[in-house]
């Protein structure tokens, strides 16, 4: 699928991770619960979120899991009409025509589908594919955002990745709310 508006291809294309978890690390509750993600907190230093729909067009696509996919299905689906890629072995469907499904081998997928048609792909989610993008040197940003909340255990962000990988921090933002935005080039060669 190309993004509305014609064929693009590009080579430099960018692929971002990008989570919420909890300062230990959780991106969701053991109980499936997300509702740690609204925040009361107030940091009168930070600065003022940007506006939503212009950071919104700045993605062109997303790719996700079918735990997230069935998470933003619940929550309300948060990813407008720009094209998703749910990453899944399991037969699922939907209605939105904006959502593609998509198995088999993830460097073909990036390498052949996303890099030429999409210069700007958002991973989010979930720790299972976070993993093996990283694994797999995949990913050019990760983009990590984390909740002024311990939540004690659920799901990890990041769990045994299994391999080092060496990041060089592009910037840090702290928000009124309390949330922190730590961005990082993943360093190659």
């Amino acid at each position: 699928m190309k993004p509305s508006g014609g064929p693009v291809t590009t080579t430099n294309s960018k692929v971002t991770i990008h989570m919420v978890s909890s300062l230990d690390g959780y991106v969701v509750k053991k109980d499936g619960g997300v509702s740690w993600l609204e925040t009361s907190d107030s940091y009168e230093a930070g600065v003022e979120s940007e506006d939503p729909e212009e950071f919104l067009q700045s993605i062109d696509c997303w790719v996700i899991g079918s735990k997230t996919y069935e998470h933003a299905l619940a929550l309300g689906w948060p990813y407008g009409d720009k094209p998703t890629f749910v990453l899944t072995h399991r037969d699922l469907s939907s209605d939105r025509a904006s959502v593609q499904f998509r198995s088999g081998d993830l460097e073909r997928f990036v390498n052949e589908e996303l890099r030429p048609n999409f210069p700007s792909a958002w991973l989010c989610g979930g720790p299972t594919l976070v993993k093996e993008f990283l694994r797999l040197d995949l990913v050019d940003e990760v983009c990590h955002t984390i909740a002024p909340i311990l939540i004690g255990e659920g799901v990890p962000f990041f769990d045994q990745i299994g391999v080092e990988r060496p990041l060089h921090l592009k910037d840090v933002k702290a928000y009124t709310s309390g949330i922190v935005e730590l961005c990082y080039e993943v360093r190659r060669g």
